[in-house]
């Protein structure tokens, strides 16, 4: 299960190192706010990798402590399809956190993480 606090004594591959980016990036990404793929491409220093932390995302293992559900579609949109059973997770712990949820979107004005605000 990927972790954000893993050491490892033997140098990371490039794509380990990816990962372990977007990972840290994503674990910052506060209870009640949301961002875009591509945003938190961006912010993690992955250029415009968005379909990447898509499918890196999709790849987490079951259980995984990092807020996954936390990351939207462009224009705040999920992404993951009503009915589904990672979408209906989504959307009960975006509830859960009061992020609203309207059309299948969020608010990102209202929502949507901004790290300088959140930062000391």
């Amino acid at each position: 299960m990927p972790t954000v606090t893993e050491t490892s004594d033997t140098p990371q591959t490039p794509a380990e190192m990816r990962r372990t980016v977007l990972y840290l990036t994503l674990a910052q990404v506060p209870e009640g706010c949301v961002i875009s793929y591509g945003e938190l491409a961006h912010l993690a220093g992955l250029g415009r990798a968005a379909r990447w932390v898509g499918r890196t995302l999709s790849q987490l293992p079951d259980g995984t402590k990092l807020p996954w559900h936390r990351v939207l579609g462009a224009g705040g949109r999920i992404s993951l399809p009503v009915g589904s059973a990672s979408g209906d997770e989504q959307r009960a712990r975006l509830r859960g956190e009061g992020v609203t949820i309207r059309n299948n979107r969020v608010d990102i004005q209202r929502h949507g993480w901004r790290p300088v605000e959140h930062s000391g």
